[in-house]
């Protein structure tokens, strides 16, 4: 038995796995690839752990953050709720985007250079048209009182009949010869 095991151990080493040793020259160790991926994976996530750890912050600080996360979501809501109002009462919230009419372009600029510059984007405006679009503004100032005085005059008139505001629609039957011939046979 110990010439044997001499023998094979002449071969194979001692203790080792030659054969496995000769294949990894040739192909990867998959336990030890996946041990590796295993142990960057972790050092990865305690980095990203590390990033996040926060100190303990007084109550400023967590309000001033609070406050930073409420633009985007606000935004998002606020545009939902211009649909949900224009779809409850038309006419109330025609009147508000005839006042929004009336914002000046400049202020419409400063409007978007604050929004552009809260989410990274930078805005450059020009000075000449600065002028000009405050003389497009007044100009349209009675128009947007002529259409305010339109809307308020429709809403008087929603509560008369629905008649009035819509047209007579024809009979089915008229159009359809067929469904005249069975109405009659049924009633």
């Amino acid at each position: 038995m110990g010439l044997i095991e001499r023998a094979l151990s002449l071969v194979f080493g001692t203790g080792r796995n030659a054969i496995a040793e000769t294949a990894e020259v040739f192909r990867v160790n998959a336990d030890a690839a996946d041990a590796r991926a295993a142990e960057l994976q972790g050092a990865a996530l305690n980095q990203l752990a590390a990033e996040f750890a926060r100190e303990r912050k007084g109550w400023y600080d967590r309000f001033i953050d609070g406050l930073n996360r409420i633009p985007r979501p606000a935004m998002a809501l606020g545009t939902l709720g211009l649909f949900v109002a224009a779809m409850v009462d038309p006419i109330w919230f025609s009147e508000r985007m005839q006042g929004i009419s009336l914002v000046p372009e400049p202020l419409w600029w400063l409007l978007g250079a604050i929004v552009s510059f809260y989410f990274g984007a930078r805005h450059q405006a020009k000075g000449q048209e600065f002028q000009r679009s405050i003389a497009v503004t007044m100009a349209r100032t009675p128009q947007v009182v002529s259409n305010i005085d339109s809307l308020r005059s429709l809403e008087v008139g929603a509560a008369e009949p629905a008649a009035r505001v819509a047209p007579e629609l024809p009979s089915p039957s008229e159009d359809n010869p067929a469904l005249a011939e069975w109405q009659q046979r049924k009633g």
